[in-house]
């Protein structure tokens, strides 16, 4: 079955974000699929990033809901919660790795904190998800030792440690050279092809959106909403929103181009 026609495993309804008073997007709706790369993006300030922060239940809503397998993220408590929780595992943009330790050792800290096995065994969970970003060989440095791209496929793996159903992915390709960036956009693909896993990744660059997504939506700053949903291509080519269609045309705003003075 194709992630096209899988149930959805994250609702997202009438979501509105925002800071105080401040809003920032409003009236998000949005399903994503089983197994699919969806992708979030939107210029710079559209808000992409909160909902991100929302979605992982770091920023409150303002209103909405946020379901998981038909569980409302906003509203679970206790046991409910934490369940819901290890459905998911984050990577952060810059792979917010701990200076301190190793790379097996901040693969290892989700274990730490959620399961009760042997350290033998967390320890050999660890180095299986590093083995599965590329990494093994890297175990036992640490990350002032690597490049930015190992240290985002480090944070991956953190991510992976419990078997997530759902990876969030902020801005995956941010700061990597060409050659770094299309090899973890191949890194996604196959989890999502190899582990049947979800992914929710948020990111503007053009290239990666082709390379990865099978969906994305696009949230507008001006409008503080959605304003387009469907494949990369096909918003590319048949969108009539203009914004829609200068992002993915990658034309300038004519306002930029103008000489002042």
């Amino acid at each position: 079955m194709s992630p096209a026609e899988k149930p959805p495993i994250i609702e997202v309804k009438h979501l509105t974000i925002g800071y105080d008073e401040r809003i920032v997007q409003k009236d998000l709706n949005f399903q994503v699929r089983k197994g699919e790369v969806f992708v979030i993006l939107g210029g710079s300030g559209s808000g992409k990033s909160s909902l991100l922060k929302c979605m992982i239940g770091l920023l409150a809503p303002l209103e909405g809901e946020i379901l998981f397998d038909g569980v409302d993220m906003l509203t679970a408590e206790g046991e409910e919660h934490l369940n819901l929780l290890k459905k998911f595992g984050v990577m952060y943009q810059s792979g917010a790795l701990f200076g301190s330790m190793t790379l097996v050792e901040n693969a290892r800290l989700p274990l730490d904190e959620f399961t009760r096995l042997d350290l033998d065994e967390r320890e050999l969970v660890a180095l299986t998800k590093l083995n599965q970003v590329g990494l093994l060989e890297a175990a036992r440095r640490m990350p002032a030792e690597l490049s930015g791209g190992m240290q985002k496929r480090a944070g991956i793996a953190r991510a992976m440690a419990l078997d997530p159903a759902i990876l969030f992915l902020d801005e995956p390709s941010a700061g990597l050279d060409p050659i770094t960036s299309a090899g973890l956009d191949r890194l996604i693909r196959s989890l999502s092809r190899d582990f049947g896993i979800t992914c929710v990744v948020v990111t503007h660059e053009l290239q990666s959106i082709f390379a990865i997504a099978d969906r994305c939506i696009m949230v507008d700053a001006q409008r503080k909403t959605l304003i387009a949903e469907g494949k990369p291509a096909e918003l590319r080519d048949h969108s009539e929103d203009p914004v829609v269609r200068q992002f993915f045309r990658r034309e300038a705003d004519p306002e930029q181009g103008r000489q002042t003075g």
